[in-house]
């Protein structure tokens, strides 16, 4: 009897000696669409022409630390709805991990940027409440379609819209109370619209404004780049920081 149960034992701990590991998990299939807050514009240097795609955006430092069995960086600064075409190329049945941020071109943000910076709190009032009227009224269908699309060219993907930050410090340094305030109103209002339209899609959206808080542009701890006409293209974007801290850590928090 005693051989029997010591025979007994010592096949039981060969078996579990010799059982497999738990396979890992697969590697990832990422893409990454949408605009210059996907692209890493803000965070030099830069590929990809006028794309300014950034090795220190949050899509390739995503990449960079995930097991992915392939990455594709489509985002591309200046994107909007209407132009992402050659992005959705990126996209196919084998896609695991889409994500992007999109909207903010569609609504005008550049000339908002600008027209706020430069001239009278008036005029920054009116292309704000442009871009909110823009929001409320176009962009619905166009993020209707976009989400649709990303769906139809990767059924089995896990996609991740990324919304956008407050740009500036209610207290910051740079422009008057009456322009950070307008800024703000109008990235909640882009928020909003983002937001309830990829709730609509079943895609899952994350916002950016509350990480981002306490580090927008003109703070004492600024994540996101101040205005300046030598570096046009980055202002109002996130800096280094801003991609690391902010947008990866954001993205994080979704997929681990």
């Amino acid at each position: 009897m005693r051989k029997r149960l010591l025979g007994a034992l010592c096949a039981v701990l060969a078996a579990v000696v010799t059982a497999p590991t738990a396979r890992a998990e697969a590697p990832v299939d990422y893409v990454a669409l949408g605009d210059s807050y996907s692209s890493g514009t803000g965070a030099p240097p830069y590929t990809g022409g006028t794309c300014f795609r950034s090795p220190r955006g949050y899509a390739q430092l995503w990449a960079d630390s995930h097991e992915v069995s392939s990455f594709r960086y489509a985002a591309c600064g200046g994107a909007t709805t209407q132009s992402m075409t050659n992005q959705f190329a990126s996209l196919d049945a084998g896609t695991d991990l889409v994500s992007l941020t999109i909207g903010g071109n569609d609504v005008g943000f550049a000339n908002t940027m600008i027209t706020c910076v430069t001239a009278s709190d008036s005029a920054c009032l009116n292309a704000v409440d442009e871009g909110v009227d823009e929001a409320n009224t176009v962009l619905p269908a166009r993020l209707d379609t976009t989400y649709a699309t990303i769906r139809n060219r990767a059924p089995n993907a896990t996609v991740v819209v990324l919304g956008y930050p407050r740009l500036v410090e209610p207290n910051g340094s740079c422009l008057n109370a009456t322009k950070r305030a307008a800024l703000n109103r109008g990235a909640d209002a882009l928020h909003a619209v983002i937001s309830a339209r990829a709730a609509a899609a079943g895609v899952r959206y994350v916002d950016a404004r509350a990480h981002f808080a306490g580090h927008g542009a003109c703070g004492s701890s600024p994540w996101i780049n101040q205005f300046s006409l030598l570096r046009l293209v980055e202002s109002f974007h996130p800096n280094t920081t801003g991609y690391r801290s902010g947008y990866l850590a954001l993205l994080n928090s979704v997929t681990g």
